[in-house]
């Protein structure tokens, strides 16, 4: 390498750059030089100079990848699993996180259900195991149940609702948080239902919400629907009471604390 002449360098440079980019190879073409200065300062041979070249390849398109992955699934904030308190966790999430954190239950395609009172941890515990979702390879989706309803309502006009069932299905794990907080009639219902069966035994389907199953008629004004919807979600799912003391209301009152 040290005996090639300086314009056949600059011209080896630029053939390596344009072919680097015709290949989708964007660590070749960006770090090519400092690779080639360190394979001469610690004497590389070929093989360990091309066996470097394309393990940092793989490994800057992997790191590509989980970032994509995270942004496409929506997340409205990034939380991780090491962030949370776990003394501050309702005793059923407490209980059942190490088991949720190898991530098993996606493997097995089980739904999870978090109920409670609102400020108990849900969302933050399911965009963590989100996140986690993704860093292991999995596709991710994040959306509110009000917002997905107006998404199949406005795919549903548009005759696109199959293309958005088909995405819909592939996902490795869905979440749809908010299960509770708007009422939906008979027609959102049925959309709803329908929609979330497509993944029934298939893929795993993450539902937070502020209603114990009794109440879910509060918000679905049909028994039978109801009772249908639980019994395909709660079907070999893990169910977890998040009713506890809210953080949010314990922040507060702390903060109300320090100011007397």
């Amino acid at each position: 390498m040290t005996d090639i002449h300086e314009t056949d360098r600059d011209g080896l440079r630029e053939l390596i750059r344009s072919c680097a980019f015709d290949l989708k190879l964007p660590l070749v073409r960006r770090d090519i030089d400092l690779l080639i200065q360190q394979s001469a300062d610690e004497q590389w041979n070929l093989w360990r100079f091309t066996a470097e070249l394309l393990r940092r390849e793989k490994e800057n398109r992997s790191e590509n990848q989980r970032r994509h992955r995270i942004k496409n699934a929506g997340f409205p904030q990034l939380r991780y699993l090491n962030e949370i308190d776990t003394d501050a966790l309702p005793a059923d999430a407490r209980k059942a996180l190490p088991t949720l954190e190898t991530l098993d239950f996606i493997k097995n395609g089980r739904n999870l259900i978090l109920y409670g009172n609102p400020g108990t941890g849900k969302t933050h515990l399911a965009t963590a195991l989100g996140i986690a979702a993704c860093n292991a390879g999995h596709s991710v989706l994040f959306t509110s149940v009000p917002r997905l309803l107006t998404q199949i309502r406005e795919c549903r006009n548009a005759l696109t609702l199959r293309s958005l069932e088909n995405k819909f299905e592939r996902y490795d794990m869905v979440i749809c948080d908010e299960f509770g907080y708007v009422s939906c009639d008979k027609a959102g219902a049925e959309m709803l239902f329908n929609h979330l069966s497509l993944r029934t035994d298939k893929k795993t389907t993450v539902v937070t919400t502020n209603l114990a199953f009794n109440r879910w008629n509060e918000i679905i004004d049909d028994k039978v629907l109801v009772t249908a919807m639980v019994d395909r979600l709660t079907h070999k799912a893990i169910l977890l009471n998040m009713t506890g003391k809210s953080y949010r209301m314990k922040e507060t009152q702390e903060m109300m604390t320090q100011q007397i």
